[in-house]
């Protein structure tokens, strides 16, 4: 399977199977249209010379042919799927990582907000530290052989219960050596509580940290507004900045939403790079389609547009040397993920867990508040090996639209919450958020390469 596609110039094909990409010229580009998998002969057929023959010289064609067919001999074009066979093979791994939903209430009441504005559908509440103890208690148990662990302080606000929040870090640290295990800790944070102190244990504790902002002003502060109505920019972008300047080498990002109201995003995330921050992630809304601010079908062609503006905007402030990371057009063509990633992704329900403050455990903090998903409880001990196996096959060859599919490696099946709650199923493709994801590719891929070009 090959994906081609030409853009900004650059006419570009993407083996799919082994990952090579080759930017080619238009002979060789115009020739892909007239091979395949199953038809490959070893030298030029008289229907290609004569369908081409119009364009470029006999010599151009047996050329180009030639080397398409060197590529093809080296497993680089038209490659073997090496990796079905093991999807049937995939089954329930240890537990690594955890979102510690620490606190179902917020100081925000973001109109997009996918947990109901902080409380995820119930009752507003804050996790006891007793809790928290026995979440880390079942990761260090689950976990099996794993070293490295992952926690994630999330809300709602995880900042309104800070308390608990550094009591968590304490318990686990205190364990590690026990253990012979190694946490690595996450918060996503508003940036509304955001004090010197809190500052200084999060850069000292968060191997990563995540900081909303959607970009503007005038963007932030019209669907991030506080209780009272009021937006929260002014407030929280100098705390950002404060944190970002204390953080070293310790990962972060500035991370945003943008809607069918900022459909011009690309000054959004230029805005942020501009203030400083060099790690930036401004994801489209994934919402009802009946709700004024959601992304549309109809509004797929201009968000195409949008994408191809951002990614000429970051190979020209590259050159420029004020280059910065934009999260969704980060990729690694030389190696990339490891199979099981690129089988079944995030390893929600599987690998990864969340922990609601009352102690129920669901397969991601976007199931959490859906009593069909409650996995388990850490109160009782309870805990679904059946639908852990069930989010186990959840993979790229069991979702009927993405066997076929060019990008399913690199999105490796998309997000299990979206496609459940927006096609009923975890095991079909949320259509919008495909088209997204595979827009944001062909950029990503057309980056590096004029990147590359310009250092050749």
């Amino acid at each position: 399977m090959i994906h081609k596609y030409k853009l900004n110039g650059f006419p570009i094909c993407l083996d799919v199977n082994s990952g090579a990409v080759h930017v080619l010229d238009d002979c060789s580009f115009d020739l892909l249209d007239h091979v395949n998998e199953d038809f490959f002969p070893p030298e030029l057929t008289e229907e290609m010379l004569a369908s081409l023959s119009g364009r470029y010289s006999n010599e151009e064609l047996t050329g180009a042919y030639q080397e398409l067919l060197e590529l093809k001999k080296a497993g680089l074009l038209f490659s073997e799927d090496t990796y079905e066979r093991f999807a049937d093979m995939m089954t329930a791994a240890p537990v690594k990582a955890m979102c510690l939903n620490v606190a179902h209430d917020c100081n925000l009441r973001c109109e997009y907000c996918f947990a109901a504005k902080g409380d995820f559908g119930g009752e507003r509440m804050l996790m006891p530290f007793e809790i928290g103890k026995k979440a880390v208690d079942f990761l260090l148990e689950k976990s099996g052989t794993r070293h490295n662990l992952e926690m994630d302080f999330f809300g709602g606000e995880p900042l309104m219960n800070f308390d608990v929040v550094k009591q968590v870090v304490s318990y686990a640290r205190s364990k590690e050596k026990e253990y012979n295990k190694n946490f690595r800790f996450t918060i996503t944070t508003n940036g509304l509580l955001l004090t010197d102190d809190k500052i200084e244990f999060i850069n000292r504790e968060m191997s990563n940290c995540v900081l909303s902002l959607d970009g503007r002003k005038e963007v932030n502060d019209r669907l991030r507004i506080k209780i009272n109505g009021k937006g929260c920019y002014d407030q929280i972008v100098p705390q950002y900045q404060k944190l970002v300047a204390g953080r070293g080498d310790k990962d972060y990002y500035a991370r945003g939403t943008f809607t069918k109201y900022n459909l011009d995003f690309t000054q959004d995330v230029l805005h942020m790079a501009d203030l400083g921050f060099d790690q930036v992630s401004v994801e489209p809304v994934v919402s009802d389609p009946m709700l004024d601010y959601s992304i549309k079908e109809e509004d797929l062609p201009r968000v195409f547009q949008e994408y191809e503006t951002l990614a000429n905007e970051l190979i020209q402030r590259k050159k420029e040397g004020k280059g910065f990371n934009f999260f969704h057009f980060m990729i690694d063509l030389n190696q990339g993920p490891c199979a099981i990633k690129r089988l079944r992704g995030c390893g929600c329900g599987n690998e990864y867990v969340a922990v609601t403050p009352d102690g129920e455990i669901y397969p991601c903090h976007q199931f959490v508040g859906n009593p069909e998903w409650k996995m388990g409880d850490l109160n009782d001990g309870s805990f679904n090996m059946d639908m852990k196996l069930r989010f186990a096959k959840s993979n790229v060859y069991s979702k009927h639209d993405c066997k076929s599919c060019w990008a399913k490696f690199y999105c490796s099946g998309g997000c299990n919450a979206n496609s459940w709650q927006y096609e009923g199923d975890i095991l079909k493709s949320h259509k919008i958020s495909c088209d997204l994801e595979k827009k944001r590719l062909e950029c990503a891929i057309m980056i590096k390469a004029a990147l590359a070009a310009e250092e050749s």
